[in-house]
C-alpha cells in the first residue's frame, strides 16, 4: 500500500495508546517535542484490565530477578510521573498505601516465607507481621490466615484514571504550544516507513494507517503490545516472541455501610492460588488476577469462581460486595517475562536503525514501569542511554543480535 500523506508531520510518532505508549507520548512531549499518538482504541486493551498495583517488592519472583532494578527505579519515580501532569494524586487513584501480603494455609506459608526471604536478601522492606498485627492494620481479615507480612513501598494507581489524565493533559499542551495537530489518531498502523522503502533496515521516518494516510516522524516508538509483531516494515530478522496471557479481573462495589472496606491492597495466596484485592477511593474493589495462556477473552466461569472463593477465604466480607464487571485482557508476555525496550540493531552491519524504539512485552508490570520506559525512550531520542537497561533490547531473541552478544 503506497498511501498518501495527510500532512501530518511530528517528531514523535508513538504507536498504541495503552499505558505505556501514553506514558512515552507525555515524556516526549514534555521534552519539547511534537507528538501523534495512533491507536483506534486508546486504553482499551490491557489497561483498561489492569488492577495498577506498584509492587516491585512483592511481585519479586525467584525467575525474575533480573527486572528488580528497573522495577524499583520506575517505582521511584511515580511521585514525580504524576505530579508532571499537574493533578493531585487522587485525580489519577495514585496512593502510598503498602501491601499486605498473606497466606492461608502451613504450605502457603512457606512458600510466603521463601519469597520474603528472596525479597530479604535483595535488601528490600518486608517486615513480618503476626496474624493479630495483621488483622489491626485489617480487622476484615480472616482469623484463619497462617502468614502475613507488609510491604509499605508498594502502592497504587488506577490506570483508567491514568490513561485518561494523560490523553487529556496531551491534548492541552498540544492546544498551548500551538501544535499544528492533535495528538491522537483514533485508527490503526498498518506499517512502518523507511527512507529506502526496500531496506527494512534503513532509517525509520513514519507509520502508514489503516486508511492509506501516513505520518512522517523523526522517531517512531512502536508501544502496541501484543500487536507490535504484526505490523509491517519491522527490520528482516527482528523477532518479537510476543505471546498472550490472558488475565480475568473482577471489580466489586462495597456497599456504603462497609466502606472504608480495605485500607490496604491484600496479596495472598490461597492453598497455592494467587489473588489480589486492590481498594479504590470511589468505592469500588479490584479482584485478580487469574492467569492462563489459551482459551478467549471471555472469562470462564471457573476462573471467576476461583477469584471469589479465594478471596472469601482472606477476607469473608467479601461475600457482602456486589459484582460490578468482569474484565478480560490479555497481556504481552515474553520468554524471560522481561520487556523487549529498546534500539533495534541492523544485524551485520552493527549500528542501530535510526527512527525506530521498540516497547512492548510489559507483561503484569505495564503500569508499574511506565516512567522508566518514558524515561528510557526520551533518553535515547538524543543519545544511546543508560547502558543498565541495555539488557532489555528488543533484539536480544533475534539470531544476529544472540551472536553479536556471544562474541562480546
Amino acid at each position: 500500500m503506497s498511501g498518501t500523506t495527510d500532512g501530518r508531520t511530528v517528531d514523535v510518532a508513538v504507536i498504541g495508546a495503552g499505558i505505556v505508549g501514553l506514558g512515552i507520548a507525555w515524556a516526549a512531549a514534555l521534552s519539547g517535542r511534537t507528538v501523534a499518538v495512533i491507536d483506534a482504541a486508546p486504553a482499551r486493551g490491557a489497561t483498561f484490565a489492569a488492577a495498577g498495583m506498584l509492587a516491585a517488592v512483592s511481585e519479586l519472583l525467584f525467575p525474575e530477578e533480573d527486572l528488580l532494578e528497573l522495577t524499583l527505579t520506575s517505582a521511584a519515580l511515580y511521585p514525580s510521573f504524576v505530579e508532571s501532569l499537574g493533578v493531585d494524586a487522587a485525580t489519577v487513584g495514585y496512593r502510598e498505601t503498602g501491601t499486605l501480603v498473606v497466606g492461608v494455609d502451613a504450605a502457603d506459608r512457606h512458600t510466603l516465607a521463601d519469597l520474603r526471604g528472596l525479597q530479604v536478601a535483595h535488601g528490600l522492606n518486608a517486615s513480618p507481621l503476626l496474624v493479630r498485627e495483621a488483622r489491626e492494620i485489617e480487622p476484615l481479615l480472616s482469623a484463619h490466615i497462617s502468614a502475613a507480612y507488609r510491604v509499605a513501598q508498594d502502592h497504587q494507581v488506577d490506570p483508567r484514571l491514568l490513561a485518561a489524565r494523560l490523553q487529556s493533559a496531551l491534548a492541552k499542551l498540544a492546544r498551548r504550544s500551538g501544535w499544528v495537530h492533535q495528538p491522537a489518531i483514533r485508527q490503526n498502523a498498518v506499517r512502518l516507513l523507511h527512507e529506502k522503502p526496500s531496506d527494512s533496515h534503513s532509517r525509520v521516518t513514519g507509520v502508514a494507517l489503516h486508511d492509506g494516510s501516513t505520518v512522517a516522524a523523526n522517531e517512531v516508538v512502536v508501544a502496541n503490545g501484543l500487536a507490535a509483531g504484526a505490523l509491517g516494515g519491522l527490520p528482516g530478522g527482528l523477532e518479537l516472541p510476543l505471546r498472550p496471557v490472558l488475565g480475568d479481573i473482577l471489580r466489586l462495589r462495597i456497599p456504603s455501610p462497609l466502606q472504608p472496606f480495605l485500607t490496604e491492597t491484600i496479596r495472598g495466596l490461597v492453598r497455592g492460588n494467587s489473588v489480589y484485592l486492590v481498594p479504590r477511593s470511589d468505592g469500588t474493589l479490584v479482584l485478580g488476577a487469574t492467569q492462563r495462556e489459551h482459551g478467549t477473552d471471555v472469562a470462564p466461569i471457573g476462573g471467576v469462581y476461583q477469584l471469589l472463593r479465594d478471596a472469601q477465604a482472606l477476607v469473608p466480607a467479601i461475600a457482602e460486595l456486589e459484582l460490578l464487571e468482569v474484565t478480560t485482557r490479555a497481556r504481552p508476555g515474553t520468554p524471560d517475562n522481561a520487556p523487549l525496550l529498546g534500539r533495534v540493531s541492523s544485524g551485520a552491519r552493527g549500528a542501530d536503525i535510526p527512527g525506530l524504539i521498540i516497547a512492548t512485552g510489559f507483561f503484569r508490570h505495564g503500569v508499574l514501569l511506565t516512567p522508566i520506559a518514558a524515561q528510557i525512550c526520551v533518553e535515547m531520542f538524543d543519545n544511546p542511554g543508560d547502558p543498565r537497561w541495555h539488557r532489555f533490547r528488543p533484539d536480544r531473541f533475534s539470531p544476529h543480535s544472540l551472536k553479536e552478544h556471544t562474541r562480546a
